[in-house]
């Protein structure tokens, strides 16, 4: 599981890379891009890809004064994949509990109409 700043620089890596391939992305651009509310600066940036590298999201060719040469792995875009997968999962959820108290509500209704009829049905002959 990534923090909420490691994932969206994740994002953004992946947005920047789409192909797998090398790239120079320098960090000043990464930065800049961020929502200011994350307060990184370049030393952080550095930890950060330091971290994606060493989980295998990222390979790093070179990093020079902060310019780096990078790709992104293909098993950041199957972690990412996953996380949204499991996001639309939690979206679902409510309506499962939904359609129980539906099929609960019906099922009582409906037992109790027939007991209803059943004793109808029984006094009458």
């Amino acid at each position: 599981m990534l923090d909420p700043k490691t994932q969206l620089i994740l994002n953004m890596l992946i947005k920047e890379c789409p192909s797998g391939s090398y790239k120079i992305i320098d960090s000043r651009d990464i930065i800049s891009s961020l929502p200011s509310k994350y307060h990184i600066d370049e030393k952080a940036l550095d930890h950060i890809l330091i971290y994606l590298e060493r989980q295998e999201y990222i390979s790093i060719k070179y990093d020079n004064e902060g310019t780096y040469c990078l790709c992104v792995l293909p098993y950041a875009k199957d972690f990412l994949d996953d996380e949204k997968t499991k996001k639309r999962e939690n979206i679902k959820f409510p309506h499962f509990w939904f359609f129980i108290f539906i099929c609960s509500t019906l099922s009582f209704v409906s037992s109790l109409l027939g007991c209803l009829f059943g004793n109808l049905i029984f006094h009458l002959f």
